[in-house]
């Protein structure tokens, strides 16, 4: 199945090459493009594409306000964002929006694999991007975990989880059997409604920190 994509950046240049690297993929039609935010909600509304690849810095409106907009009208897109910037401010407000990734420019190698990913249903991160999230999961104030039937213990193991941790390190941080916490991890994935560790550490970042 071919897969419809929307590309906006503001930088010609930049939208040429990464038009270029899409499409020497066979999977993947690059629809159109765009220049701003603006462009960005004006087309997706007209094209509806299956992914919309878009920048952040902008100008008039950014790639984080287009992405609010998009969503407000089609809560099931799947954006995922690029910007050369790696800012803590950006990764936590694209999360809270609902976009489907954030991307590192110069991590170009990962760009396609995290097209079809996001296309599959999953969230994405850069290999850099993905090192800040401990740090960001850092600023956290009570949500209702209750409201999900979430014990403590699970919330335990959601926190190791959501600092890397792998399940043996967690087992061994909270005198369990490697066992043990993967039968937590699944009853908790059932509970929250989510796929796998990944969309469980965002989903801990989403409703953890409420700085912004």
């Amino acid at each position: 199945m071919i897969m419809n994509l929307l590309l906006v950046d503001d930088d010609v240049l930049v939208t040429s090459a990464l038009k270029m690297i899409l499409e020497t993929d066979p999977e993947i039609c690059v629809i159109d493009t765009g220049s701003s935010g603006a462009e960005a909600v004006s087309l997706y509304n007209r094209l509806l594409p299956d992914v919309l690849l878009m920048d952040i810095r902008m100008k008039e409106m950014d790639g984080l306000e287009a992405s609010r907009r998009i969503l407000k009208e089609h809560p099931d897109a799947r954006i995922l964002l690029l910007t050369t910037f790696s800012d803590d401010e950006y990764i936590v407000k694209s999360l809270r929006i609902g976009t489907k990734g954030y991307l590192l420019k110069q991590d170009y190698e990962h760009i396609v694999p995290a097209i079809k990913a996001v296309y599959s249903g999953q969230t994405v991160f850069g290999n850099e991007i993905t090192q800040k999230l401990p740090e960001l999961l850092h600023k956290k104030k009570g949500y209702d975990w209750e409201g999900h039937q979430i014990s403590e213990k699970e919330l335990s193991i959601i926190r190791g989880v959501a600092q890397g941790l792998s399940n043996r390190e967690i087992a061994e941080a909270l005198y369990l059997g490697e066992g043990t916490v993967r039968n937590y991890l699944s009853t908790v994935l059932l509970k929250l409604g989510l796929r796998d560790r990944t969309q469980l550490a965002v989903f801990y970042l989403k409703h953890e920190d409420t700085d912004l």
